[in-house]
């Protein structure tokens, strides 16, 4: 009998660090086909994505423009606050 082999879990990387970890561990931002810019909770939304580990990260990305390059969209300052905000409340709620 041929014993089947786990195959190993695809890593992602932050836009900012370059850092390497699974998807779970990773905080998602999309931008769906209408154009809206959003935090992905899930980790399921359709469109496309940017993966960010931290909240320094994040800060990194939108300072050097990594996640406007990353969506492939122009983002305004309140897509960057809506996101922000939506992130750090996840994140805190993660944490306890």
């Amino acid at each position: 009998m041929v014993e089947m082999q786990d195959k190993p879990k695809r890593q992602r990387s932050c836009i900012a660090c370059g850092g390497k970890a699974g998807k779970g561990d990773l905080h998602r931002i999309v931008r769906a086909s209408d154009g809206t810019i959003a935090f992905d909770a899930t980790g399921r939304a359709a469109g496309r994505g940017a993966y960010l580990c931290s909240e320094a990260c994040l800060e990194k990305a939108v300072a050097s423009k990594r996640l406007d390059r990353a969506l492939r969209a122009s983002l305004t300052d309140e897509d960057y606050e809506r996101v922000a905000s939506d992130m750090k409340q996840a994140i805190r709620g993660a944490t306890g």
